[in-house]
C-alpha cells in the first residue's frame, strides 16, 4: 500500500497497539475507510478526547479523568481504608473491580521488574506506595501481581520492603481456574493451589 500514504500511516499506527499485526492493522484501516457512517471520524474524535481528558491518578496511578485526580477509586468514602492492593498496570484493577470482590484502594506499580528490558526498582512506583502506608494508615498490603519469574521476583522485593515497615503482605491465591480441570494445569499451578487450600 505504498501509494496510500495516509492508509500507509494509520496501518503504521494500529500496529503499534497491543495485540495487532501487520494484517490486523491493514484489515482494521481499510474498514475505517470504506466506512461511510462516519466511523473513521467518530474513531479520530473518541482518540482525540481520550488523550485530551483521561490521565493519571496523581495517588494510585491508575487511570483516571484529568478533571478527576485524585481518582473516583481513591476519593469514595465507601472503600476500606488500611487496606491496598498492589498491581502492576490499571487494567488489572479493572479486572479486579469487575470481580466485586475487593473494596480496599489501590496502587499501581507501573509493570515488575525486568533486567532483560533494564526495568529496576527505580522505574516502578515503588517509592510512592511507601509514602502511602503511613498517611492513609495502611496495615496490610495485597499484593495482586502476575505469576512470571519477574513478577514474583518483584512481589518478593516489594513484601520484603513493606515488611521491613511492619505492614502485613498477603498474596492472591492462586491455582485450578474455574471450571478447569486437573490434567490441564501443570505443575506449579497445582504446587500454589494444594499450598494456598483452604478448610471447607
Amino acid at each position: 500500500m505504498k501509494h496510500f500514504l495516509p492508509l500507509d500511516d494509520l496501518v503504521a499506527a494500529l500496529e503499534k497497539l497491543p495485540g495487532i499485526g501487520k494484517r490486523s492493522a491493514e484489515r482494521m484501516a481499510l474498514a475505517l475507510v470504506q466506512n461511510r457512517d462516519g466511523l473513521a471520524r467518530r474513531l479520530a474524535e473518541a482518540l482525540l478526547a481520550a488523550d485530551e481528558q483521561v490521565g493519571t491518578c496523581s495517588t494510585c496511578g491508575s487511570i483516571t479523568v484529568t478533571k478527576e485526580d485524585p481518582c473516583a477509586l481513591c476519593t469514595d468514602g465507601r472503600r476500606a481504608t488500611g487496606l491496598l492492593c498492589v498491581v502492576e498496570s490499571p487494567g488489572d484493577i479493572m479486572k479486579i473491580e469487575n470481580s466485586h470482590s475487593f473494596q480496599g484502594r489501590y496502587h499501581v506499580l507501573g509493570g515488575h521488574l525486568s533486567p532483560a528490558l533494564g526495568k529496576g526498582v527505580a522505574d516502578l512506583r515503588v517509592n510512592e506506595l511507601l509514602s502511602r502506608i503511613q498517611p492513609e494508615e495502611i496495615q496490610e498490603v495485597i499484593l495482586a501481581l502476575g505469576t512470571d519469574v519477574e513478577s514474583e521476583a518483584t512481589a518478593s522485593y516489594v513484601a520484603e520492603v513493606l515488611n521491613s515497615r511492619g505492614v502485613a503482605v498477603s498474596r492472591l491465591a492462586f491455582g485450578i481456574p474455574s471450571g478447569s480441570a486437573i490434567e490441564y494445569a501443570d505443575a506449579t499451578t497445582l504446587q500454589r493451589a494444594i499450598e494456598g487450600r483452604q478448610k471447607i
